[in-house]
């Protein structure tokens, strides 16, 4: 088990206490009006400088100082799992305005078919509506479990905890954030030491190793590998390899979750009630399985892959390829599009699980060189690339957000009906958010398109459209899938080794390598100092964990000063 599953705070919650509720009125109000202007900073930073930051932490301190205000209800606030629910819906606006609806509708625009624009912002909203279900249906199974990095979200929790509590955490996640500011404020990529200390160590391996070459290898190899589509390549090796492991972990229907296993302790209890088993829950549901089974994990992607089939076909109609496409070239069209939706999620989703990025534009890319391959029409090519990339993001956003509330909701007791309303009430709270996101991109977008603030990805999609593929292009991105799919298969589907080194060559962010192996260097001589003169087993395993923990606080205040960086720029841009 990650040892970050034991930062929590103690518990504050009885044993009668219910989460709050998302649709509480001062909770609403206040998401509502986060979302706003968690939907307003995504759409002006994606479009002007082609960054969507994470708004997380943002939300948590907006609240938290709104908490703090002697008035009424506002006082509510001071509740840390109110405060999540702000964080959750004003991240969720971000990304959805941003990458899930805006970069879509952008791809139809840029072609110069303003007529699809409203089909496209349809399609993109069904996708996103699927891509946040399909998350809060499979989160905390073996595929996505909630012990794993999910760095941002450690970030958020870290920030509310610190500011409920004060003292030393307070103080280290302060002095850490200061950090992170001052050096994004020097363009260092600040975010990227955050994650090495929050991540999966060997999937950050990789995705350093992947950063670093991409920076060095053309000055020294004399070779561009976004040019030549190396990445690329590795990407579609790794994320095959990726999904069969990832229907291999969806086998063997017969395992329960922890739902499902506490709801039948509970009808075989003594005295036929659910207070009996009530403190053995808390004490014990926590060390056995994820709350998702295989059972409920199977049916949820299931679920996903019939809604996107379906979004795909909405798109097909509403954008009038129908007319222009027979009958088995539709029937494939959509399949495409289903099926890429889904894998497009999945990938995106493990990335951002593992190393706190997610290769969204990247992955979409992959997509449109398939298409191309296959020789898909301009129009239906362009509603492909619109559709898939409206899927991942948010998907990944609300992972982190869901990481966020588990870490504050670990130690209530009852734990899992605690746990299981409070992941609800977020998601209900991201929905808020949606909603918010859809209808200030509704509103905005002809504005924004008619100043020419395109999102740069959407005008790369279109460019690669317009130009097509070489032979040799081809060629050399199935030569490099081969050891994608190599290292994806040696390293395994808890450390996605593959996806992350491909993930490190396509963002290719400068100093970004260093900064992440310089944090894994510096997390691990920590935990040696720590262990210094202990020779019990036990007492070296207490040592760790307790260096991991301190090594979040120091992770989490470098992503937040980060991202109040990212959030600044908005005042340039206006």
């Amino acid at each position: 088990m990650n040892p970050r599953a034991s930062t929590a705070a103690p518990a504050t919650v009885a044993p009668t206490e219910k989460h709050p509720r998302a649709f509480e009125p001062i909770t609403l109000v206040i998401t509502v009006a986060m979302s706003v202007l968690g939907a307003l900073i995504g759409i002006v930073l994606i479009t002007s400088l082609g960054i969507s930051p994470n708004t997380a932490v943002i939300g948590a301190l907006i609240a938290m100082m709104i908490g703090r205000i002697p008035l009424g209800a506002l006082i509510r606030m001071r509740s840390q799992h109110r405060q999540n629910l702000v964080q959750s819906a004003i991240s969720g606006a971000t990304f959805a305005a941003a990458n899930s609806l805006l970069t879509p509708i952008a791809v139809p625009f840029a072609l110069g078919r303003t007529d699809l624009v409203w089909p496209m912002l349809g399609g993109a909203a069904i996708g996103l509506a699927v891509d946040s279900w399909v998350l809060y249906r499979v989160f905390d199974s073996k595929l996505l479990p909630a012990t794993n990095s999910w760095p941002a979200g450690i970030a958020a929790a870290e920030t509310i905890k610190a500011g409920d509590s004060g003292g030393r955490k307070a103080t280290v996640l302060g002095v850490s954030a200061v950090v992170g500011l001052v050096g994004a404020l020097f363009k260092l990529p600040t975010s990227a030491a955050g994650v090495g200390f929050l991540g999966n160590i060997w999937a950050l391996l990789m995705f350093g190793l992947g950063l670093t070459v991409a920076q060095y290898a053309p000055g020294i190899l004399h070779v561009d590998l976004t040019a030549d589509r190396v990445p690329h390549g590795l990407m579609i090796g790794a994320g095959l390899v990726a999904l069969v492991q990832a229907l291999l972990l969806m086998r063997g229907g017969k395992g329960r979750s922890r739902t499902d296993s506490s709801k039948r302790e509970t009808r075989q209890a003594p005295g036929g009630g659910a207070a009996a088993d009530s403190d053995a829950d808390a004490a014990a549901v926590a060390e056995h399985g994820p709350t998702v089974g295989t059972a409920r994990l199977r049916r949820g992607l299931l679920e996903g892959m019939v809604l996107f089939l379906c979004g795909a076909v909405v798109v097909a109609i509403t954008g009038g390829i129908v007319a222009g496409m027979s009958l088995p070239a539709l029937i494939g069209w959509v399949a495409l599009a289903g099926a890429a939706a889904l894998v497009h999620q999945l990938i995106v989703g493990l990335a951002a699980m593992h190393s706190g990025w997610f290769p969204a534009f990247a992955v979409t890319l992959i997509v449109l060189i398939v298409g191309l391959v296959l020789h898909i029409p301009t129009v239906p090519l362009a509603l492909l690339v619109g559709y898939t990339a409206s899927t991942g993001p948010a998907f990944a956003d609300l992972g982190y957000d869901f990481k966020a509330g588990w870490l504050l909701r670990k130690d209530a007791a009852p734990w899992l009906p605690f746990e299981m309303d409070g992941r609800r009430q977020q998601y209900l709270a991201q929905l808020v958010g949606f909603g918010v996101a859809l209808v200030v991109v509704a509103v905005a977008w002809k504005s924004f398109f008619a100043d020419g603030r395109i999102p740069p990805v959407s005008e790369v999609y279109v460019t690669t459209i317009k130009t097509g593929l070489d032979a040799d292009t081809v060629r050399t991105m199935l030569l490099w899938a081969i050891p994608g799919a190599l290292i994806q298969f040696i390293g395994g589907s808890s450390r996605q080794m593959g996806v992350l080194l491909a993930t490190g060559l396509l963002v290719a962010t400068p100093n970004a390598g260093w900064m992440v192996l310089g944090a894994l260097v510096v997390r691990r001589g920590y935990t040696l100092w720590r262990r210094r003169g202990l020779t019990d087993r036990a007492a070296r395993k207490e040592s760790d964990e307790q260096a991991e923990n301190d090594l979040s606080l120091v992770g989490a205040g470098l992503v937040a000063g980060s991202s109040l960086n990212d959030v600044g720029q908005l005042t340039k841009v206006m």
